[in-house]
Order: structure tokens, then sequence, then C-alpha cells
């Protein structure tokens, strides 16, 4: 027997001058599609505000929850719109044909009762009317809502339980990825479609060849290849699109073991980040609900997709501490992403320098610096080794040049045709779809101008496209064709005759450099010591192979002049200048450190460098004098002392390029200045212990 007060003693003035909100909510689309009832009972609940009070003009509808699960009110604006007007004091009554209806989380439907108890608002269901600040009610109301959760966790263990059933025994249906696609009996397999399936193989088909994801996409739209793309929900759930295909469509498709066959469930898991957003990842394969290989056709074997993982694993260069390896790059660095160092054990990376126009690389290990602010590792220049394991891989590749080239030319066969079939299909659809808007043009009754009208437009755009797909064919066909010619005529050619130079050639990409090299090289751990570097190298097959190569030279040692260059300078010193030696050293056949010829400045500044005493210090040393020693023991100016040595009357001997001398001592009758002699050029040249003929410069 109910002993509650009565529903209207309840309703108070001051709640009917409020608004009376009513919450409809269906938890899906489908929901809301087919059960076209209890969306019915519950916009039927007007009539009970109505009849508590209410005027039909008071009552606000919210029913934007349509669709929505109550599990959460994080993305039910709906649901959110009803607390604030509760809060604000807009409601006099919430009414909702169920508690289960307004939320199914009992975070949510406390907060909502906590709200109605402050502003003083009731709340109606299909049973009663219950004031939330009335202890009993809200007891009862509080235990509706758990109950209200309760039934959605036994829902959802339910489901799940049968959906974790049917995947531990392969009969669970799940959607499938593009390319593969239900028959009519329920099994999986490749789409019927035979563009799609040419699409699908010619992705895995690349990234074989290539490595790596990002070559993937290139050479795709390198190639103007479209991608088929499936969509997953929205207004065109189901339908197919092609466009280029792009980095984030590539990796889910290497990763997904469905296209090897396999039927698994549990791959991923969802979790909410600070912020709410869901992120998800994918488990490690032991924590996954059902693994099971050979569960229908593929486009690859199992070993096929495991080999594919790992060459993703390492093409993720920039992510994760224990991998080693990363995918070939563009620049110049051979060993770049499969170098590791001798001492720590860890990835080293690149760097580059420019070096008389070239970029040279150079490896550091700097994981400690990046991560503990320490000193790095080691550091070494990359182009001795590099040098090194090309040459030898030259060595071991030479003799295998002939097998490798056939090779090539028959893989660049096959990738040439395939990329053709697939740019033949695009045409076929093109012209299919032309042929289809044509005939339902065909078939409308010509007096339906307006459906004439729009059938004849889409016609029109039809054969556009038509002819659109028909020149990019064409031009890809025309360019593939050249191109193909010239490899197979030029490259493969001189590849079975001359490998080297295939590989030294400057045309050859570094990328195309690096993967040859992986082929052969699993990875090369370096050492550099005091004056040597130590490479050893993992080959594929198992064998270690080690090089110990000198320590390459600074570019101070680089730019060093040669030994015999620096005597000779000394000798040469004694008798001559900056310039005259520098015309010798050429004369003879001697170049500076960068290989340069000869001149008077770099003559000073490797004397200035190596220490070397200048010709003015060895010419002191012999006892000559100064200029203004020479004029002060002749009692005349400097300037009588330069005019009597170009007339001969004293003897200098140059010290620089500048003409600047120093002079021998004057003899036992130096010249005196006397007025009224004859010309300085009659004069008696002064005698002097030197004998050598004295010239304007003073050179021997």
């Amino acid at each position: 027997m109910n002993t509650a007060p009565p529903a209207s003693s309840k309703v108070t003035a001051a709640h009917l001058r409020r608004g009376a909100y009513l919450y409809v909510r269906q938890s899906t689309i489908k929901q809301v599609l087919t059960s076209t009832e209890s969306t019915l009972r519950q916009y039927d609940l007007r009539g009970r505000a109505i009849a508590l009070g209410w005027s039909s003009e008071q009552i606000i509808v919210i029913d934007t929850g349509q669709g929505h699960s109550g599990a959460s009110a994080a993305d039910r604006e709906g649901f959110q719109r009803l607390a604030a007007d509760v809060g604000m004091g807009k409601a006099g009554i919430v009414l909702g044909l169920e508690c289960s209806r307004l939320a199914r989380n009992n975070a949510d439907w406390h907060r909502l009762l906590e709200i109605c108890a402050l502003s003083g608002t009731l709340i109606c269901d299909e049973d009663g009317l219950y004031d939330p600040r009335d202890f009993n009610d809200r007891m009862l109301l509080g235990m509706k809502g758990q109950l209200s959760e309760a039934e959605l966790h036994f829902l959802r263990s339910r489901m799940r339980g049968g959906i974790l059933s049917k995947a531990r025994r392969g009969e669970l249906i799940t959607p499938l990825p593009v390319g593969l696609a239900y028959d009519a009996a329920g099994h999986a397999g490749p789409d019927p479609d035979t563009s799609i399936q040419q699409a699908v193989r010619h992705l895995f088909t690349t990234f074989a060849a290539a490595g790596s994801a990002h070559a993937v996409v290139k050479t795709f739209n390198d190639a103007g290849l479209l991608f088929p793309r499936r969509h997953r929900k929205g207004p065109r759930k189901g339908e197919l699109d092609w466009a280029p295909l792009a980095h984030p469509a590539v990796l889910p498709i290497l990763r997904n073991p469905r296209y090897a066959g396999v039927l698994c469930f549990g791959r991923h898991r969802d979790h909410a980040d600070g912020d709410g957003t869901c992120i998800r990842q994918i488990k490690p394969r032991e924590e996954w609900i059902s693994f099971l290989p050979g569960a229908h056709p593929g486009y690859i074997t199992l070993d096929e997709f495991e080999a594919n993982q790992v060459r993703l694993a390492e093409c993720a260069a920039a992510h994760g501490t224990d991998r080693k390896k990363g995918p070939p790059r563009e620049g110049p660095a051979l060993l770049q992403g499969i170098i590791i160092c001798g001492r720590c054990g860890n990835r080293m990376t690149v760097r580059y320098h420019v070096r008389g126009g070239l970029q040279l690389p150079d490896y550091v290990c700097q994981r400690s610096m990046v991560e503990h602010a320490d000193q790095i590792c080691q550091a070494l220049p990359g182009a001795s080794p590099d040098a090194a394991i090309g040459q030898l891989l030259i060595d071991t590749l030479t003799p295998l040049a002939v097998e490798a080239a056939l090779t090539v030319a028959a893989e660049l066969g096959q990738r040439a045709d395939y990329a053709d079939r697939l740019r033949a299909a695009v045409v076929e659809r093109a012209r299919y779809h032309a042929d289809l808007t044509r005939r339902r043009y065909l078939t409308v009754d010509p007096a339906n101008r307006l459906v004439a009208d729009t059938l004849e437009a889409d016609w029109n755009t039809a054969l556009r496209a038509l002819n659109d797909a028909r020149d990019a064919y064409d031009k890809a066909q025309e360019a593939a064709t050249a191109n193909l010619a010239e490899i197979r005529k030029t490259r493969i050619r001189k590849l079975v005759t001359d490998f080297p130079a295939i590989w030294n050639d400057p045309a050859t990409p570094q990328r195309e450099r690096k993967r040859m090299t992986r082929l052969l090289l699993t990875d090369v751990t370096v050492t550099r010591n005091a004056k040597t570097i130590t490479c050893n190298m993992r080959w594929q097959g198992g064998q270690d192979h080690t090089l110990t190569l000198p320590d390459p030279k600074t570019a101070r040692e680089l730019r060093q002049t040669p030994p015999h260059a620096v005597e000779a300078i000394d000798e040469l010193l004694d008798h001559h200048t900056h310039a005259e030696i520098a015309a010798i050293l050429n004369a003879r056949g001697h170049t500076s450190g960068e290989g340069r010829p000869f001149h008077r400045l770099i003559v000073r500044n490797i004397r200035d460098e190596y220490g070397l005493r200048s010709r003015q210090q060895r010419l002191r040393d012999t006892g000559m004098l100064t200029l203004d020693e020479t004029a002060a023991q002749l009692g005349v100016s400097a300037g009588t002392v330069k005019a009597w040595r170009h007339a001969g009357l004293v003897i200098g001997t140059c010290y620089n390029d500048k003409g600047q001398a120093l002079y021998h001592p004057p003899g036992p009758n130096p010249p005196a200045p006397h007025h009224g002699l004859p010309p300085l050029s009659d004069r008696r040249p002064a005698q002097t212990s030197d004998t050598r003929e004295p010239t304007r410069r003073g050179a021997v």
C-alpha cells in the first residue's frame, strides 16, 4: 500500500512558475529508428506535466540525446543543458520515462539529484513524483539510479561474454578493412572487386621493396595511383572512395593481421588521457583475446606479416629505446639507421657538416647527453667508415652483379606492369560510371525536364571524369615506358658489366645505396680508439666481419704543410725573400697543405706557424746593419745611404719583398761626402768582404 503523500501536495506555486523539462533519449540510432514505441511513451509524459498543473507552453522538450548512450554525460549536450538550467532555477520539474533515460552513470545521476535538491526541482518518472529534498524520495531515486547502472553493467557483461565466446571460436563477424569482404555465406576473403585487390596487393609489394610506409606513399603518389577507402560511419557508410594514398592509411593496413588471413580480436586498448580524449593503442599479442591463423584467405602470408612488423619497428626511428635501426633516408650517410655505439650499445645519430660544398656525415652517440645532460659518448667522422664499408660491399657484390641485374630488371618490369593495371582500372571505373549515367539518362521520360536535366549533368560530369582518367593514364604510361626503357637500356646493362661504377655514380640515389647495404648488413657497431676506428659488421647471414681503420685526420692535419716543404722554406730563408721562396718552391713542384701553389703570404704564415727565424733576423746574425745604423757610422743621412747603395758605394741585401735592406758594415775606406765631386756612379765602389754581385733586391 502506497503511503506517500499525494503528488499534488509536492507541486507548489513556485514550481508552477518555472518550466517543465522533458528529457527524451534513446541509446542508439538503431533504437531511435526501430523502438518507436519507447519514444512515443517518453513524449507522452507531456500530458503528465499538464495534469500536474503546467501549461503546454511551459513544457520544454530536450531530445538532443537521441542516439547517445547514458553511460556518460560528456558527449550529451542535452543533459548538460538540463543540468545547467536546473542549477539556475529555470526548471520546476524534470520528467523522464525512467531514471535510466536521464543517466546510467551514478556520478551523473547523483550530481543531478544534488542540483535538483539545491534548486528545489521535482523529478517525475512513470512510477511517480519525487522531491529530492525529501530523504525518502532521495533514497529511492538513488536506488533507482544504482539499479539503472547495474542494469547497464549486466547488459554489457552478457553482450561482451557472447562476443568473446564467438571470437574464441572464430565465428565473430566484425567489420573488415578495405580489400576484404564477406561473401554470401559470411566467409571473409579478398574483395571481389579486382581493382581493389590490385591496389592492396600493390601496397604490400611496394612495402616489401621500399621498406617503409613513407616510401609506399611516395611511390603511389609519384605514379598517380589512387587507393580505395570505405566509409565506416555517417550517411555514406559502406560507400567506397578512391583517393591519393596518405601515411595514416598505410600503417593500419600494414599492422592489421587480417590481411594475412588471421582472425584476431582484442588487438586494441582504449583509454582516456587528461583532457578526456580517447586514445587507442595496440596491445601486446599475448594479451589479445584470439589469434587464429589461416581463418580466411589473405593477401600475404603470416611470415610476411611478421617480417613487416619487424621492418615497421625498425622504421620507427624516433621512438623506443629498444630500437637500434631506422629507415633509410635521403642523406649521404651510408650507415644511417644501422650504426650502433660500441661503448654503450645505443643507436648513433647523424649530423652533417659542409666541406668543399659537400655534405659530410658525423656519427654521434648522444643518448646520455639528451637524457641526462651528460657528455657525448663518442663521435666520429663518417666519411672514412662509409667509404671502407662501401668498398667492401662492392667487392662482395661484384661476382653477383649479373644475377642481381636480372633480378632488378624482372622486378622493375613487374612493378611497371602492376602500376599500369592499376591505372587502367581507374579508366575502367570511369568508363563504367559514364556508361551507367548514359543509360540512366536514356531511360528517363524526356517530358520530365527536371530529372532529365539532372541526369544529363551527371552524364556530362562522368564523361569529363572519363576524359581526365584517360589523359592521366596516357601521360603516366608514356612516362613509365620512357623511364623503364632508360633504366633497362642504361642502368641495368651497365650494372651487369660495371657494378662499382653504378655504386659510385653520383646519379645513383643515396637511398638506394642504403637499401642495398641493408640487404647485406644487419648493423654496424663502431668504437673509436686513440688512433683507430673499429667497425664490427653483422651480415644478414649471421657472419661477423671486423674492419680496423685509421682515425681520420683533423681539418688542421689535413691542411698541414708537408714536412719537406717546411724544411725547404727554412733552408731558403737564409738567402731569399718570401716571394722568391714561393717561386722556387712552385718551380720544384711543391704545394701547400691545401694543394694550392705557394705565394708570399703562405710562406710568411708557415714561417710564423712553425717559429722559423725570419730572413731579417738571419742577416742580423751575420753582423749586417740597419739603414739608421749604417747612416750613423758613415755620418750621413739615411737618404744618402740609399743613394750610395744604388750607386754601388755601399752594399745592401734585401730582407723582404718591399725592397727594405740590411747593409754590410763599411770597409776600411768608406765613402765620404764631398762637394763638387763627380757623380756617385763614377766613384770607387766600397770594399767589403762579401764578393757577391749586388742586386737591387739583394737576391743571390
